[in-house]
Order: C-alpha cells, then sequence, then structure tokens
C-alpha cells in the first residue's frame, strides 16, 4: 500500500489518486465502470487518476462505489471530552434538533397593504 506519512500536503493528493487506482484495479473495475458507478464523468475520474485534483463529493461518490468512504471516519475526529461538563455538552449537542421556524415568525398571518398605485397581481386572490 502506497504509504501517506511522508507525504506533503501537495503530494497527498496524488498519493490519493494511486490509492483509489490501485483498489480499483484491485476489484476489478474499469475506469468506465468506476466513473458510471459513482456517477461522475469519465474525463473526471480520468484526470482524479493522472493528477489527484477531483471536488470532495465526487471523491465521496468514488469512495463509496469502491467500498472506502469509511476511511473518512477517521479523517475529522471530533475531540475527546475531558470532564463530565464537556461530555455533557457533547450529549446536549447531539440531542438538539433541528426544524422548521413557527409559521408565524416566516409567514405572518395579517395580511400586509400594498400601495395603490401597485399594479395587481395576476392569479393571486
Amino acid at each position: 500500500m502506497i504509504s501517506l506519512l511522508g507525504a506533503t500536503p501537495s503530494e497527498l493528493p496524488r498519493q490519493i489518486a494511486l490509492r483509489a487506482r490501485a483498489l480499483r484495479v484491485a476489484r476489478s473495475l474499469t475506469q468506465e465502470e468506476l466513473a458510471a458507478r459513482a456517477g461522475i464523468a469519465l474525463s473526471t475520474l480520468r484526470a482524479f487518476e493522472r493528477s489527484g485534483r477531483i471536488a470532495l463529493h465526487r471523491l465521496l461518490a468514488v469512495a463509496h462505489v469502491l467500498g472506502a468512504l469509511q476511511e473518512f471516519e477517521v479523517l475529522f475526529p471530533p475531540p475527546a471530552a475531558r470532564t463530565m461538563a464537556d461530555l455533557e455538552a457533547l450529549s446536549e449537542r447531539q440531542a438538539r434538533k433541528y426544524g422548521r421556524r413557527g409559521r408565524s415568525a416566516r409567514h405572518p398571518t395579517t395580511p400586509t397593504e400594498t400601495p395603490a398605485d401597485t399594479p395587481p397581481r395576476y392569479g393571486a386572490s
């Protein structure tokens, strides 16, 4: 396997591309098959294998097809909790629900007045 440990940030994309190509060949996939399965252009895959340049979302699609998506899990691990308060705060953030605001915040129920010189909007009641 090609080592990434001694690579500089400018060398990493090419090293990752070499690994992806080796994995593609080991899985007996052609460039055409991998590109089609990943939903990317063949020219994009060829350029990636040649230069290492690719958009992150396309790299993730390639990794998914090659069965290497789980490797991204360790890329940016969350910081370890040092105290109980840190652990509780982390738990609280994970439990937080995101959703739509109430209707009144974005869509007031009281109609707004339009100036008399504004032409009528067709199709509006």
